[in-house]
């Protein structure tokens, strides 16, 4: 029985089509093994799964604690605790009869080499070998596994277990650039590994978050969990997206972000178009989020005049705004051309790691 806190092998996200098993002599009966993923509840088996488990000649498992035992037993199929091996599970189909066999670990894994040395040999008429699915992984049952893990490491690891919110701030922003880095690289398996962390941050957050003390008069923090986190965002997600859940239309991006804006302003209630941007973010990024919103508001002002570059650059933060540009890519685009331009200069050769 796989542990809850320690995950299995992945199984496929949706079953796959088994080649065709060649046809077994007539009276060789079949052997279906029933496969099941332990991030879908027990007893949610499939349809085809299920009239299986009723029409088989006989249900066998080697585990007598496999969690689909007690789904099974109320649903009237019987199951005996055997662990035959491949001779025997071959004979036990003669007649043309029906075996289920519950897999159960590497237990298992014996059998199905037992079964293939016996078709290798040519010397028996084997039944027919069917992988059948019972339940199978939907898109993003991995993350189940996530949550499991980070709730054991949180309890289990010396470090993971002292770290607070304040303590793990810095290394949000650290793995963010690092996202931002490998996307600029273009680098496919950093991009994976990147995404990873970024939402170990999210994960490790919301596990914390958990843990918070409301205290005897209600004032402290209230707890959450990742599936507050994920309701939330859901929730958020429909609402200010009502040209895909709704009535609303939106023809071209600009629509898209101009309905969101006015959303949030609602929300928020926000009194300024300036209102929830950063000031701590980098400052091409800040002053390009700054033109945009008074350029979606519609807000008659004009960009301040002044000596200085730094009047300049937000001048350029606004014309690339406009443009369709982000100024701080661009500009970390330009800066690793020049990097790049340095090191050839200094034979130092390609890139830097």
């Amino acid at each position: 029985m796989t542990d809850e806190t320690t995950p299995a092998e992945p199984t496929p996200a949706e079953p796959t089509p088994a080649e065709p098993t060649p046809a077994a002599p007539s009276g060789t009966g079949r052997i279906v093994l029933l496969t099941t993923s332990h991030r879908v509840a027990p007893g949610v088996l499939s349809w085809p799964a299920w009239q299986t488990l009723r029409t088989a000649d006989r249900v066998l498992c080697a585990d007598p604690d496999h969690p689909q035992l007690p789904y099974l037993r109320e649903a009237g199929v019987a199951v005996g605790f055997e662990r035959p091996d491949a001779s025997e599970l071959v004979d036990a189909c003669a007649g043309g009869r029906t075996v289920v066999v519950l897999p159960s670990g590497e237990g298992d894994r014996r059998l199905t080499d037992g079964l293939a040395r016996l078709a290798g040999s040519g010397r028996v008429a084997m039944p027919g070998l069917e992988l059948l699915p019972g339940s199978y992984d939907l898109p993003g049952a991995r993350l189940l596994d996530l949550v499991a893990v980070m709730d054991r490491i949180r309890r289990e690891c010396p470090w993971t277990s002292q770290k607070t919110h304040e303590g793990l701030a810095k290394y949000a922003i650290e793995e963010a650039y690092e996202l931002v880095e490998a996307i600029e690289d273009g680098d496919r398996d950093e991009l994976l590994e990147e995404l990873g962390d970024v939402l170990l941050q999210v994960v490790f957050h919301a596990r914390i978050a958990e843990e918070a003390d409301p205290g005897e008069d209600g004032e402290g923090a209230e707890p959450f969990s990742i599936d507050d986190v994920a309701g939330a965002l859901v929730a958020k997600l429909v609402h200010r997206h009502p040209h895909v859940f709704g009535d609303e239309k939106a023809e071209t991006p600009d629509d898209v972000r101009a309905h969101w804006l006015r959303t949030k302003a609602v929300e928020k209630r926000r009194e300024s178009v300036t209102d929830g941007i950063p000031l701590g973010q980098p400052g091409l990024a800040l002053a390009a989020k700054l033109a945009g919103r008074v350029r979606a508001g519609g807000v008659p002002v004009e960009l301040p005049r002044g000596e200085g570059v730094g009047y300049e650059l937000l001048a350029l933060a606004a014309r690339a705004e406009e443009a369709g540009i982000d100024p701080e890519t661009a500009l970390r685009a330009a800066a690793r051309t020049y990097r790049d331009a340095i090191r050839a200069a200094e034979g130092v050769g390609g890139p830097a790691a």
